[in-house]
């Protein structure tokens, strides 16, 4: 069987799929599907065995467990170098190597999609539950929720140095059960890698940072606050590369920000609802996936178990509701379309289900119904 990287992934799947539709040949109801060879998926595990190997066939949408797996527990997140030869790993502990932090780890993919490992680090504090490499792959960040902490490692060849930098946050918010302390969540790089940023579901503010790849120092650079009791749990940015979407747990709405490429800051443009005005139960937003086009965005949603597909204007960033769909199962905690983007794929954390749904490029809506695949407490969905 042949297991390609993403980057070869796509070079094959983009000349198959060109071909298959190219002048002349017969229409695509004549034709049956292009052959596109499989590739290897990994998902993080919020068990002992944190790091669960699949084959994917984007053809059938067909994912088969490989039968491999990695000692490294409790993962919360995974994170590719940008050529994919090394792999980081957020696990969630409350103790590592003796200390009271998370563990940041760090593996080499080998050619048959193994993994070694090469490195382990403590994190700054308990509860890791995110990681995000910088652009020139010299450095990455870690975000503790629990332990209200994030931290930066300088890396080499693959391996992560001793914690360079670290910062603890302070500030609560008014939600008593969830903002009670600071709760660092997320951390991301801006486009052109100047400016780096950690969302503070606990205070409703995001951290803003010029960042040094070669130090894997952090320089405070501003903050950006969030409507009181919003939890702002991710933030991503548009391919356009001027805005950038915050979605907020805690109400499950979406801040559709302006990012100013001078300064780093962000400037609230719109604030989008993912529930119905009159809702009134538990939510928790969760996830955002954009379209490699930047024509289409989704939310996840977990309590109400929802994926919600929107229009983007590429120009503006703008938000237009198309619907919402099923996920195909409970607590949808990371979800992501495959290379081809035919097909979403859900991590449902509490149904310990993959869910597989097909997807209108055209229109970006997603399938009513879908498959499921056994997964032991899936946080993250990877393709190597």
């Amino acid at each position: 069987m042949t297991h390609r990287t993403r980057r070869e992934f796509l070079a094959t799947a983009s000349a198959t799929l060109a071909a298959f539709a190219a002048p002349g040949t017969l229409g695509a109801a004549a034709l049956p599907p292009p052959q596109i060879p499989r590739i290897r998926v990994l998902v993080g595990s919020h068990t002992s065995n944190g790091i669960l190997f699949y084959d994917w066939d984007p053809t059938t949408a067909e994912l088969t467990p490989s039968g491999k797996n990695s000692s490294v527990s409790n993962v919360a997140w995974l994170a590719f170098s940008h050529g994919h030869d090394f792999l980081y790993s957020a696990s969630e502990l409350d103790t590592f190597n003796g200390k009271p932090t998370g563990e940041v780890s760090s593996f080499r993919l080998a050619k048959d999609g193994t993994l070694e490992q090469l490195s382990a680090r403590n994190s700054a504090g308990t509860g890791t539950c995110h990681v995000a490499l910088d652009a020139t792959g010299q450095m990455l960040l870690a975000a503790d929720y629990t332990g209200a902490s994030a931290a930066s490692f300088r890396i080499r060849d693959g391996a992560l140095s001793e914690a360079v930098w670290t910062e603890h946050y302070t500030g609560h918010g008014p939600n008593a059960d969830r903002q009670q302390t600071a709760h660092a969540h997320f951390a991301s790089f801006s486009p052109g890698n100047r400016f780096a940023y950690i969302n503070n579901l606990g205070d409703d503010s995001i951290h803003i940072y010029k960042p040094n790849p070669a130090t894997a120092g952090m320089t405070p650079a501003g903050i950006y606050r969030g409507a009181p009791g919003s939890g702002p749990r991710t933030l991503h940015f548009h391919p356009n590369g001027r805005i950038a979407y915050c979605l907020n747990e805690l109400v499950s709405t979406v801040d559709v920000l302006d990012w100013h490429k001078a300064d780093g800051s962000l400037t609230l443009v719109d604030r989008v609802a993912l529930l119905p005005a009159d809702y009134k139960g538990p939510t928790r937003g969760c996830d955002t996936v954009i379209s490699r086009d930047g024509r289409f965005v989704y939310f996840a949603n977990r309590d109400d178990d929802f994926l919600y597909a929107f229009r983007a204007d590429f120009a503006t960033g703008k938000l237009t509701p198309i619907k919402r769909s099923n996920c195909g199962g409970k607590s949808p905690r990371n979800f992501t379309l495959d290379p081809t983007e035919r097909w979403m794929l859900v991590a449902n954390q509490d149904s310990n289900l993959i869910s597989i749904f097909a997807r209108d490029a055209k229109t970006g809506e997603l399938a009513n119904e879908g498959k499921s695949v056994a997964a032991a407490t899936p946080m993250r969905i990877l393709f190597v």
